[in-house]
């Protein structure tokens, strides 16, 4: 059996979330392998890991990335920079490489949302794929899981990450966090509304990032249907994120007429409010443990990239 080769990929973003994927594809790639880290800053650290790990680097941008040998062999490239300019840098790869495939790390949305367990297959040939946030990644596929055995009137969801795992990118996009996994929680994960907080706990030592999900499905809602679906969700996630675990048994109140709560968007609705609790350990490939909330979308991110390269190689066989 003739073996598929593996698609190379690059990185534009150096800092610790494209240092961390980085450092997975080269310990833990199937289908894709490294071709580049793009960076901005000569002195950049994640610059000089990656060079002595023997990748190809540049400090130049996305127009140095084009200048190195190693452009025309690269297939997917993951953008973790910043949603502002990962518009710049698919307009400008884009010109290039019309052919190249974007993976998102930023909130910029350009491309369809991407979340693994819910709709990976979906889109498995757009050329730009957002991966919402980490936030996202980490409670839509919950909400996912109670819109498919009931219908879900809203959903919202609270992200707590430690402070120190929210780097200047993270910080500068806090309204196109909440924005952007808002949309998602409506489109990928099925509810009519949704709503999202985040939470930048300065504790210390750090925490370990927690979710809660809420969702408000119909009155008649299967409460045991809820907690299978909950549960096998949680372990496709844990599949590619081995620290995502539920941190106790999913919660359940109802809400009748006389009670209903006012909701965003909605007004006044009866129904099945479904509490579910989260805890996202980080697997420490770069990042510390604590920032489940940086590994779950490198994770997320090279899982979509790995089901991306499969399916070019499978084609190229085929053709």
């Amino acid at each position: 059996m003739t073996q598929q080769k593996k698609r190379r990929v690059a990185i534009i973003g150096p800092g610790n979330i494209g240092t961390d994927l980085m450092i997975k594809i080269l310990r833990h790639g199937k289908h894709i392998e490294m071709g580049a880290m793009v960076g901005i800053d000569p002195a950049s650290d994640g610059l000089a890991r990656a060079a002595r790990m023997g990748v190809a680097v540049t400090h130049e941008g996305v127009e140095g990335l084009a200048r190195l040998p190693v452009f025309d062999e690269i297939d997917i490239v993951f953008d973790a920079t910043s949603a502002g300019a990962h518009v710049r840098n698919d307009a400008f790869l884009r010109k290039l490489r019309p052919s190249l495939r974007m993976v998102d790390l930023t909130p910029a949305a350009i491309g369809p949302y991407c979340i693994p367990v819910v709709n990976g297959d979906r889109h498995a040939d757009a050329p730009n794929l957002n991966m919402v946030t980490c936030g996202g990644q980490a409670t839509i596929p919950m909400v996912a899981a109670v819109a498919r055995v009931a219908p879900v009137h809203y959903a919202e969801i609270v992200a707590s990450i430690a402070s120190k795992s929210a780097g200047p990118g993270t910080r500068a996009n806090i309204d196109e966090f909440t924005e952007t996994t808002s949309r998602a929680i409506v489109e990928v994960g099925g509810a009519r509304a949704g709503k999202a907080i985040i939470i930048m706990n300065p504790a210390e030592p750090p925490l370990i990032m927690r979710d809660t999900v809420y969702c408000l499905a119909a009155l008649d809602a299967d409460q045991d249907a809820i907690r299978a679906s909950v549960r096998a969700m949680a372990a496709d996630v844990a599949s590619y994120v081995p620290g995502y675990r539920l941190k106790q048994e999913v919660q359940f109140e109802r809400f009748g007429p006389e009670n209903a709560p006012n909701l965003p968007e909605l007004g006044r609705q009866a129904g099945l409010k479904v509490s579910i609790f989260l805890e996202v350990e980080g697997a420490a490939h770069y990042l510390p443990a604590y920032a489940g909330n940086l590994d779950i979308m490198t994770s997320a991110a090279m899982a979509t990239a790995e089901r991306i390269a499969a399916g070019m190689s499978a084609a190229a066989l085929a053709a």
